[in-house]
């Protein structure tokens, strides 16, 4: 999946929490997001404190489909309020390589 097609996947499914996430898709959007709140951020506190949020939702959902893809539960993206070992875990998980088939 290129750049274009996954920014544009990301927001055409930005409240789909079902079905899965290539890992292309997932770290084209993620590049995509720090790119342009640290472009925003340069410009604005306030413009970046609102694209942040308008990512926040598809955000959320591309990475409840990543974590399908590798056969574990959206709700494990709740391993990110627990600070460093929550993190590890999901970047550990977000490189894997998807699997089929699948549960999701």
């Amino acid at each position: 999946m290129t750049f274009g097609e996954s920014i544009k996947t990301c927001f055409s499914k930005y409240a789909d929490f079902s079905g899965r996430a290539c890992r292309s898709e997932y770290w084209w959007w993620f590049l995509f997001v720090v790119l342009v709140t640290a472009a925003t951020g340069i410009i604005s506190d306030k413009l970046s404190a609102v694209f942040s949020v308008a990512f926040l939702l598809p955000g959320i959902a591309v990475g409840v489909r990543r974590l399908h893809d590798i056969d574990k539960s959206g709700w494990f993206l709740l391993l990110n309020f627990i600070p460093v070992m929550g993190w590890v875990i999901l970047l550990y998980w977000a490189v894997q390589e998807g699997r089929e088939p699948n549960r999701f």
